[in-house]
């Protein structure tokens, strides 16, 4: 089976990381955020994925040159232009040769829903698209869906004014389509799944939905991005964060072979080749390979890329350190603070909820 996985988007809110770094292909617990989408697809029978791309098509090219992640073969569909979801859809489809009943989803979303079961459930109902949909507390962010008692959409509302939603149940960015969607779909043109495809669809009785509890997590703000990694290291999703890691203490996973001097406390990974010297202490984060926490610095409920550096008597709490960014002695980097790739805070700085460069 096919699938298209967009990645063509600039990553605007998970800035300055994205600046060097497409979004898909920043780490999840030491594994490139696109390989775990691929693996969880593998799963479902997904042996070639097109990549619909956009913004820094070169970085996915570089990392993946043999044409191949996580088992599936890659093909590669650039946009001359941003086409929207629709539109990127039906492009990479079109570059790819679908044929088939296949696969589309957001490249950026992380989830444990059953692709399998909406696959079988999709043919079942002889749908020509299929949804995967979850509940949330405040649908208004997103597209909304009403359904009947028998899966059939009734609505589709992008981002309805809180409080006139239809429902809670939300698209969750997981689809199953027929080839006939692309039909619908005009050529080399900006064509909104959401907004314009979906709700012809909806008119014509041929799109259903199927809700399911299984974890799901859009991990395109920096919030969303530190949760991505705690999921992984506190339980709420199962198995080893990473793949090869292993466990040292209760909630205490490590990979390679990393110097571990200070105290590392649940929940934590910390990378290979990676120094938590002592008088150092960790929690709640993951220290990427070859970084180095300096003695007497902390870092608490925060990532740091492979490479970055906290100067004795720094702390960093609940922020992103970039590949190789530094943060000097006696620092303090807090409230959700992300510093981009290679930039150094000279010593002393204070920096909460703030983004470097801007």
């Amino acid at each position: 089976m096919k699938a298209v996985v967009l990645v063509g988007g600039e990553g605007t809110r998970l800035r300055p990381l994205t600046y060097t770094t497409p979004k898909q292909l920043l780490p999840v617990v030491e594994v490139p955020l696109l390989e775990r989408v691929l693996v969880h697809l593998a799963g479902a029978g997904v042996d070639e994925a097109i990549l619909s791309l956009g913004y820094r098509p070169d970085a996915f090219v570089t990392a993946y040159p043999d044409s191949v992640a996580a088992g599936i073969r890659l093909s590669y569909a650039v946009e001359p232009e941003p086409l929207d979801t629709a539109g990127a859809i039906a492009f990479a489809a079109r570059h790819g040769g679908v044929d088939e009943t296949f696969v589309a989803v957001n490249g950026d979303v992380l989830t444990d829903v059953d692709v399998g079961d909406l696959v079988r459930t999709h043919r079942r109902r002889q749908a020509v698209a299929t949804i995967h949909l979850t509940a949330v507390d405040d649908p208004s962010r997103f597209g909304v869906v009403a359904i009947d008692d028998d899966g059939r959409v009734l609505a589709f509302v992008e981002k309805p004014p809180p409080g006139q939603a239809p429902s809670n149940l939300i698209n969750a960015g997981t689809y199953i389509l027929e080839p006939e969607v692309l039909a619908l779909i005009p050529a080399d043109r900006r064509v909104s799944i959401e907004r314009q495809t979906f709700p012809e669809l909806v008119d014509g009785g041929r799109l259903y939905g199927v809700a399911s509890e299984a974890y799901w997590l859009d991990a395109g703000t920096p919030a969303a991005y530190l949760r991505a990694h705690a999921d992984l290291l506190d339980g709420t999703r199962a198995g080893p964060p990473a793949p090869g890691a292993t466990t040292v203490a209760p909630g205490v996973w490590v990979l390679g072979s990393p110097t571990v001097e200070g105290d590392v406390g649940p929940y934590s990974l910390i990378g290979a080749g990676a120094v938590i010297a002592a008088g150092a202490r960790v929690a709640s984060s993951v220290v990427g390979a070859g970084s180095v926490v300096e003695k007497g610095a902390v870092v608490e409920r925060s990532l740091l890329l492979p490479g970055a550096r906290v100067g004795g008597g720094a702390s960093v709490t609940g922020s992103i350190l970039g590949r190789n960014a530094v943060v000097a002695e006696d620092c303090q980097v807090s409230a959700l603070t992300v510093v981009g790739d290679n930039e150094v805070l000279d010593r002393g700085v204070c920096l909460s909820q703030a983004r470097v460069p801007a």
